[in-house]
């Protein structure tokens, strides 16, 4: 029988409304579920900045987790008693943890056990590998005593459940390796714990092919089994240099220009520590997005950086991007900033050029070079004194010093900065312990 255009507009009109209807509620249920999981996580401590950018990078947790489950697993994991900033990380790094068959698992795994004397931090970093690799309980359990009868005490074996969960799919020998390679080098027993427990990830790294030609290598360089031996027990990421590091960092060294006190104090503490100390801020740089060549090129060119904190650093490269705005690129060009005092210099002449720069003063703009680079009396006379209301800011000279005015106030005169030209003497030097990075 043949069906009309009318009938067929009908039945068009009733296939499209029970579609809608059918879909429809399905995205309202979405947007319900996922109103209930943006508030079930800010009660749990997740900030509203970080629930939106969770929401929109972990949008599949509601295609495999309903609510109420999610809510369980959170409970599992607070029952661990994990501190809030390793909490809201783990769910960052791993939030299929949330998986509550998983955590329920794991929660009647270690109540078996009883107080493992496993840090919560360390539960942490389990559970992550745990999820990833597919790992169970019995199998961490039976790592943990395993490494207690291998004379792990807890602050050691929290430490490297902590740094290095990894320790779970190595096996007894594996381990072994690793103790006899230190004792080898004659630790005691006590140093051993010590490398262990400052630097955990010792334990990943190959004995033949890692650690025995590092050590050939220092041997090579003229320093005796006794100060190896003293040096790794004093800072065991020693271990953690690559092969040639040490020998880059001490042609570094042996190529410096500067004040005969400042390279005193640079070799105080021995050649190794020296070389070891030019390895820690060259990771330091790299760290902050500089590439191995830089690094070492800035650190030849500001050999005061290598007896400053890497903290300090830190400070002074984060204050440089976050806060005046310049590429980390510019030390390259600048190095003298990472030298300069923090408080006294660099903070001070920053306030003063953008008091002057947000009233109008300035018709130029104050590159990093002309901001560090002029002594204090050249940049007082630059652009503070014709503003006598800057120098609050930036700390009045003492009295009776001399100091003359230069120009009338408002004038303002550019000092054309000198250029630094390196002999060839300074480029041939630099080749030598870069070459390797090429």
């Amino acid at each position: 029988m043949a069906i009309s255009s009318v009938t067929k507009a009908k039945i068009f009109c009733r296939l499209s409304s029970t579609q809608f209807i059918s879909t429809v509620p399905h995205k309202i249920s979405q947007f319900r579920n996922k109103i209930c999981l943006a508030n079930l996580l800010q009660r749990y401590g997740l900030s509203p900045s970080q629930l939106h950018t969770f929401l929109a990078k972990k949008h599949f947790l509601l295609d495999h987790y309903n609510v109420h489950d999610i809510q369980n697993s959170l409970n599992i994991l607070l029952s661990f008693k994990i501190p809030q900033t390793s909490f809201i990380s783990l769910l960052f790094d791993c939030p299929a943890v949330l998986d509550f068959n998983f955590l329920k698992k794991w929660q009647i795994g270690i109540s078996k056990f009883g107080d493992s004397g496993i840090s919560p931090v360390a539960i942490c970093s389990v559970l992550a590998l745990s999820k990833r690799f597919q790992i169970d309980p019995d199998l961490f359990l039976n790592r943990v005593s395993l490494l207690k009868d291998l004379g792990f005490n807890g602050g050691v074996l929290t430490r490297v459940f902590e740094r290095f969960p990894r320790i779970i799919m190595m096996n007894e020998d594996e381990i072994c390796e690793k103790i006899g390679f230190l004792e080898g080098t004659g630790i005691s027993r006590y140093g051993i714990e010590r490398v262990f427990h400052y630097f955990p990830e010792v334990l990943g790294f190959d004995v033949e092919n890692r650690l025995k030609p590092l050590l050939g290598e220092f041997l090579e360089l003229g320093f005796s089994e006794d100060e190896i031996r003293d040096e790794i027990t004093m800072d065991p990421r020693v271990l953690g240099m690559e092969l040639g590091e040490m020998s880059r960092c001490l042609g570094l060294l042996k190529t410096l220009k500067c004040r005969v006190p400042i390279k005193d104090k640079i070799f105080s503490e021995g050649e190794f520590r020296a070389g070891f100390e030019v390895k820690l801020r060259i990771d330091c740089l790299c760290k902050q997005g500089l590439i191995h060549r830089e690094a070492f090129k800035i650190l030849w060119k500001e050999p005061r950086l290598i007896l400053y904190e890497i903290e300090e650093i830190e400070k002074k490269i984060e204050f440089l991007v976050h806060r005046m705005k310049y590429g980390v690129g510019s030390l390259v060009e600048v190095p003298e900033y990472l030298g300069a005092n923090f408080e006294k210099q660099i903070i001070p002449r920053y306030n003063v050029v953008e008091y002057l720069r947000s009233k109008g003063a300035l018709e130029f703009d104050v590159g990093l070079k002309s901001l560090i680079k002029p002594s204090r009396l050249r940049f007082y006379n630059l652009y503070v004194k014709p503003y006598p209301e800057c120098e609050k800011m930036f700390g009045r000279f003492a009295e009776g010093t001399g100091l003359k005015r230069r120009h009338p106030v408002g004038m303002w005169k550019l000092f054309k900065p000198q250029k630094h030209t390196e002999t060839k003497e300074d480029v041939n030097n630099m080749k030598s312990f870069m070459e390797p990075l090429v």
